[in-house]
Formats: C-alpha cells, sequence, structure tokens
C-alpha cells in the first residue's frame, strides 16, 4: 500500500518504511508526527482525494534534524555597474521514517500532526490567545527622517515601516546604505525578513544616487 502526501508543499509518494527528507518540522528525534494532508491511497483499491482523502493519514517516525546540500545563487546584472552577487543557502531538513499507513480513523489515532518549524510560533500564539473584538488601527503617519538623517522613504520600495526598522537598526542615511556590502545586504535582509528585497528593488544604487544629490 502506498500513499501520496502532502506537505511543505511538496507532494511525496511513500510506502511503510520509506525513508524520506522534507521541509523542517517542529518535532525532536524519536518522536512520531502525523501527516493528514493525504492526495492518494494505492494497493488493493486506489482512493483518490477531493482533494484530501478523509481519515486517511500517514504516521511517521523523525529521525534526525540536518541542513541539505549549499545551493549557491549568482546574480549580475549587465545594466546595472555590472553588479554581481553570489550567495549560498542550506535548507533545514527533517528525516522521516515512514512507520504506517492509516486508510481511516486518523483523527481518533492520538499521534500529534506533523506541523512546519516555521508556524509553530503562530499556532501557538493563535491557540493560546482568546478572539479580540477587532478595531479598526489608526492610519500609520508617515515617519519623520531620523534626526540628522535622510528620508530613506525617497527610495523606491521603502515604506514607512521599513523606514522605522531601517532607523531602530541604526540605518539613517543613504549613505549608509550605499556603502552595504554583499554580507551587509544578507544580514539586513535577515533582520528586516524581506528576503531579496534589497536587490530587487536597488536599493544601493539609489541610495548612490540621493547621496549625491
Amino acid at each position: 500500500m502506498f500513499a501520496v502526501m502532502k506537505t511543505g508543499g511538496k507532494q511525496y509518494k511513500v510506502s511503510n518504511g520509506d525513508t524520506l527528507r522534507v521541509e523542517k518540522l517542529a518535532a525532536d528525534a524519536g518522536e512520531t508526527v502525523q501527516f493528514n494532508e493525504i492526495l492518494m491511497l494505492g494497493g488493493d483499491k486506489t482512493v483518490v482525494g477531493a482533494p484530501l482523502v478523509d481519515g486517511a493519514a500517514v504516521q511517521a517516525e523523525v529521525v534526525d534534524q540536518i541542513k541539505g546540500d549549499k545551493v549557491i545563487h549568482f546574480v549580475r546584472r549587465r545594466r546595472k555597474h555590472s553588479s554581481k552577487r553570489t550567495k549560498g543557502h542550506r535548507q533545514q531538513l527533517t528525516v522521516l521514517r515512514v512507520t504506517e499507513i492509516l486508510a481511516s480513523g486518523a483523527d481518533k489515532s492520538g499521534v500529534k500532526a506533523a506541523v512546519g518549524a516555521g508556524s509553530v510560533a503562530a499556532v501557538a500564539t493563535g491557540a493560546a490567545a482568546p478572539k479580540a473584538e477587532k478595531k479598526a488601527a489608526p492610519k500609520a503617519e508617515k515617519p519623520a527622517a531620523a534626526a540628522g538623517g535622510d528620508d530613506l522613504s525617497k527610495i523606491s520600495g521603502v515604506g514607512p515601516v521599513l523606514v522605522k526598522k531601517l532607523n531602530d537598526l541604526g540605518v539613517t542615511t543613504f549613505a549608509q546604505i550605499a556603502a552595504w556590502s554583499p554580507e551587509d545586504v544578507a544580514e539586513m535582509d535577515d533582520k528586516l525578513n524581506f528576503k531579496g528585497r534589497i536587490d530587487r528593488d536597488n536599493w544601493i544604487e539609489q541610495a548612490k544616487e540621493f547621496s549625491k544629490a
């Protein structure tokens, strides 16, 4: 018997005893987790979900938490002063061993559902906090330039929220942004939580032009 399950935005065809690597889950080695998004069951009788198979699940034991092979991302902009950038990335993965495929009764198994590591905080917060009445949030005013600093909102792609984040990180002038190295860009990407935004909107090139003015 086999099943086609979905996790981390990808689909996997699995059978009992299979070992596979999926995007990182919030679970420790030795724990058993259950995948409830089952798209198809196969074997003596094939069952196709619409879109999911009711009551079906795949249970697996967490073997280890690892990092995948390094992926190198190289970008060269011929029309942007021949700028080049190389960046490496290693995806965090969870190694699993499939222990059981359930055709029914998944809701009564008592095994905790597999949850992606990135969504744990949101799930915990949503479960613990009672629902509050929604109140209309006041319109955010455009933040003024930091004392002795530049108006960073002139950079295309930098709105009031990003201006505040940049100021909180000590970035207040065009000259600071214009002097960023590839390592600085990677660090700011992580701190601002906008992967690739700096390169995509050409912040450094824009900052160089504004700093000349």
